[in-house]
C-alpha cells in the first residue's frame, strides 16, 4: 500500500489518479453492463478473465489520453507556483471537468447499452451532428433534472474521494529538466496507444457481448469517430476491377434486359407487356422488426392491423434490411446498392444526381416526392433526396393545426399520413401518376403519440405502445385512401427500415436484420407469400418489374421474378462489417482485409465458423468492392 501511495507523492502523481478515474468508472459499468447482459453471455474461465483484463488495458489507454492535459500542467507549472495552496483550484477544477466527463460518459454508455446492446459507437458519433433532434429526444424520454443532479453528486464525490491524492503531488519538488523527461516520455505512451492500438483486440469470442464487455465506450466512440468513412481497395479484401464486373454481370443478367456495353453493369431492360403507370406509396417504417409481428412469432399483439394484411397482400416472408440505420435503409430503397463501408451514401459528398427509383419514376412523368415527419436536415436526408429526383416535404411544410402530437424526431404519423393523402390527391387532380416515399417517426424513443388511439398509454414510453400506435395510423392511413379515386390504381408498399436492434451475440446476427415487406395493391397484384431471400436492394427492380417499366437500370438491386433463384442473395452489414449470405453461408469482409464466414441459422443467428468457400470469398468481393467502386467512379450517376 505504501508504494501504491507513493505514486501519488510525485510530481506526475495527478497522472496516476486519472488512470484511477477512468479505471475505476469503466470497470463499475463493466461490472453492470456484465450483469444485465448475463443472460446473453457464453462464458468460460478464459473469457470471463479476458472481459476485464482486455476491458483494463483499453480503460489504461483511454486514461492515457485523458491524462495529457493534466501531465500538460504538471510539466510547465514550475516549483515555486505549483505548491502553493491557489494552485489546487485548476488542479481541482481540471479533475472536476475530467470527472465530469468520465461520469456522464458512464450514463450515455449504460444508456446506449440499454437501447443498442453495444458500446458507443457510430450511431453515437452521428448524434453528435443533430442536437436538436437528440437533446430533445433526450429530454422527452429521461429525467435530466435527476440524472444531472446524480452526474454532479457523483463528481464531488469522486472529487472528495481523490482530494489527498491529487495534493500529494505539491509535496515535492522537480526540476524542469527531469519534468520534460517524465513529460515526453509519457506522450510517447500515449502515442503507442494511438498509433499502435485499435477496437479490434477485444474481440476474443465468437460471442459479440463478450467482445463488447471487453471494450471501452469512450475509446469506441473516439474509434468510430476516426473511421466513420472506410476507403474500401485500403481496409478491405480486394480483386481486379475487371473481375468483379464479370462476376455481377452474371448475376445481374436476367430475361429481357441486355448490356448496353461489355463493361459496366448497366443494362436496358425492357418488357414483352404493356408498361402500367400505376402510382405507388412506399412507406418505410422506422424500427419495425420482423419478430414484432404475429406471424414471425411476436407474442404482444402490437402489429394486429399489419398481420391483418399478410393474405391480402405479396408478403414477403424472407426479406433483409442492408444495415442497422435509417439512411443505409434509406439508401437501399432508393439507389437498390449494397452497403458500402462507413457511412451511408445518403451522407456522403457527390451524392447528387445518383440513379434512385425516384429519378427513374420522374422520367416517366411522376411527381416524386420523399414525405418526412421531422426535420429533414437530419441525417442528411432532405439535401439527398431533393437532389435525386424528389420533392421534400418535411415537418416544416406540416400547418401547426394539423398536428396532434409532435416530439423531438418529428410529428405523429398519422399526422404525416394525413400529408400524404393530401399530396396523393393533388397529383390525381393534376392527372399525374405520383411515387410517394413516406419514412414514419413514431416508432423512436420517447416512445409517445396522440392519446386514445390504442390501448398502451402514450404516458407509457414503451416502444410496444409506439409499434402499435404506428400499425394503427397504417391502418386509418389506408382505410382512407380506400375511400378514393386513386386507390384502386396505386400500389402500397409497407416495409422497415431497419430492425429496433441489430446487436446479437454474433458480429452479424442475421436474425436481427430479418424485416417484414408488404406489397399491397388489391386490384393489382395478386396476393401471395413470396419465400424467396429477398434483399432490401431488390424492392425498387422488383417494383418497376411488376410493373412491366422500360429503362436503363444500373440498379445492384435484382428484379426477383426475372433471376433465377440460385443466384438469391443477402447484403447485411454495421458500419465496418459487410455480411454476404448465399444459402446458409454468411461471408464477411472486415478492415484489415480479414474474411471470415460462417454457417448461421437464419431464426436465431446462431453461427458456426468455418473456412470461406472461394467462390462466395470472390462474389462478396465483387458486390461491395464493386458498389463502392461505381459510386467512387460516377458510374451510378444518373
Amino acid at each position: 500500500m505504501k508504494k501504491f501511495s507513493a505514486l501519488f507523492k510525485h510530481r506526475y502523481g495527478p497522472v496516476a489518479v486519472v488512470a484511477l478515474l477512468v479505471t475505476g468508472i469503466s470497470f463499475i459499468t463493466r461490472v453492470f453492463l456484465f450483469c444485465y447482459s448475463w443472460p446473453n453471455l457464453e462464458l468460460n474461465i478464459v473469457k470471463f478473465f479476458g472481459i476485464f483484463l482486455i476491458g483494463f488495458f483499453y480503460d489504461m489507454v483511454v486514461a492515457s489520453f485523458f491524462a495529457i492535459p493534466v501531465a500538460l500542467y504538471c510539466w510547465l507549472m514550475k516549483d515555486s507556483w505549483y505548491q502553493k495552496k491557489w494552485n489546487r483550484i485548476p488542479l481541482f477544477i481540471l479533475f472536476a471537468i475530467i470527472s465530469f466527463i468520465l461520469v456522464l460518459g458512464a450514463v450515455s454508455e449504460i444508456t446506449f447499452w440499454f437501447e443498442f446492446n453495444v458500446r458507443l459507437n457510430f450511431i453515437a458519433v452521428d448524434y453528435l451532428i443533430y442536437t436538436t433532434e437528440v437533446i430533445g429526444n433526450i429530454e422527452e424520454s429521461y429525467n435530466m433534472p435527476m440524472i444531472f443532479a446524480g452526474v454532479l453528486l457523483a463528481v464531488i464525490l469522486l472529487l472528495f474521494f481523490v482530494r489527498k491524492k491529487i495534493m500529494a503531488s505539491q509535496q515535492v519538488s522537480m526540476r524542469f529538466a527531469k519534468r520534460t523527461v517524465f513529460f515526453f516520455g509519457f506522450l510517447l505512451v500515449a502515442a503507442a496507444a494511438y498509433f499502435l492500438v485499435n477496437n479490434k483486440f477485444k474481440n476474443i469470442s465468437s460471442n459479440n457481448y463478450v467482445n463488447e464487455l471487453g471494450g471501452n465506450g469512450i475509446y469506441e466512440f473516439g474509434a468510430a469517430y476516426w473511421n466513420n468513412e472506410l476507403d474500401y481497395e485500403t481496409f478491405y479484401a480486394t480483386n481486379p476491377v475487371k473481375t468483379n464486373i464479370s462476376i455481377l454481370r452474371n448475376m445481374l443478367q436476367q430475361p429481357g434486359a441486355s448490356f448496353v456495353n461489355d463493361s459496366t453493369i448497366e443494362r436496358k431492360v425492357v418488357s414483352d407487356s404493356p408498361e402500367h403507370h400505376w402510382n405507388i406509396v412506399l412507406i418505410s417504417v422506422e424500427s419495425l422488426s420482423g419478430e414484432y409481428l404475429k406471424h414471425f412469432g411476436g407474442t404482444k399483439n402490437i402489429t394486429p392491423y399489419l398481420d391483418s394484411l399478410i393474405p391480402h397482400s405479396l408478403f414477403f416472408e424472407n426479406f433483409y434490411a442492408s444495415g442497422t440505420r435509417t439512411v443505409r435503409g434509406l439508401e437501399a430503397l432508393s439507389l437498390a446498392i449494397p452497403p458500402t463501408p462507413g457511412q451511408s451514401i445518403v451522407r456522403r459528398p457527390d451524392n447528387e444526381n445518383m440513379f434512385t427509383i425516384g429519378n427513374v419514376l420522374k422520367s416517366k412523368n411522376y411527381d416524386v416526392r420523399f414525405i418526412y415527419g421531422g426535420n429533414s436536415f437530419f441525417d442528411n436526408m432532405g439535401y439527398f433526396f431533393s437532389h435525386n429526383g424528389y420533392q421534400v416535404i418535411d415537418k416544416r411544410d406540416i400547418p401547426a393545426d394539423r398536428i396532434h402530437h409532435e416530439t423531438a424526431w418529428g410529428v405523429a404519423d398519422e399526422d404525416a399520413f394525413s400529408i400524404v393523402m393530401d399530396e396523393c390527391d393533388k397529383s390525381y387532380k393534376a392527372g399525374k401518376p405520383f411515387f410517394n416515399h413516406i419514412m414514419t417517426v413514431s416508432n423512436h424513443r420517447p416512445y409517445t403519440y396522440p392519446d386514445g388511439r390504442i390501448d398502451i398509454p402514450s404516458s407509457a414510453h414503451m416502444y410496444e405502445g409506439a409499434v402499435k400506435y404506428t400499425d394503427y395510423a397504417i391502418n386509418q392511413f389506408l382505410k382512407n385512401a380506400q375511400q378514393k379515386p386513386w386507390f384502386n390504381n396505386t400500389i402500397f408498399v409497407i416495409v422497415a427500415d431497419h430492425c429496433s436492434k441489430s446487436a446479437g451475440k454474433t458480429d452479424l446476427p442475421v436474425n436481427k436484420y430479418h424485416i417484414p415487406c408488404f406489397i399491397y395493391a388489391p386490384t393489382l397484384i395478386k396476393p401471395a407469400i413470396e419465400n424467396r431471400f429477398t434483399s432490401q436492394i431488390d424492392l425498387a427492380p422488383t417494383l418497376l418489374g411488376l410493373m412491366n417499366m422500360n429503362y436503363n437500370s444500373r440498379f445492384m438491386g435484382y428484379d426477383i421474378y426475372k433471376i433465377p433463384v440460385e443466384n438469391d442473395r443477402l447484403f447485411i452489414s454495421t458500419y465496418q462489417d459487410m455480411g454476404y449470405i448465399k444459402h446458409d453461408t454468411l461471408v464477411i469482409l472486415s478492415p484489415q482485409k480479414k474474411i471470415s464466414s460462417f454457417k448461421i441459422d437464419f431464426k436465431t443467428g446462431a453461427s458456426v465458423g468455418i473456412a470461406t468457400p472461394s467462390r462466395l470469398k470472390d462474389e462478396a468481393i465483387a458486390w461491395y468492392e464493386g458498389a463502392s467502386y461505381l459510386f467512387h467512379a460516377g458510374e451510378y450517376k444518373k
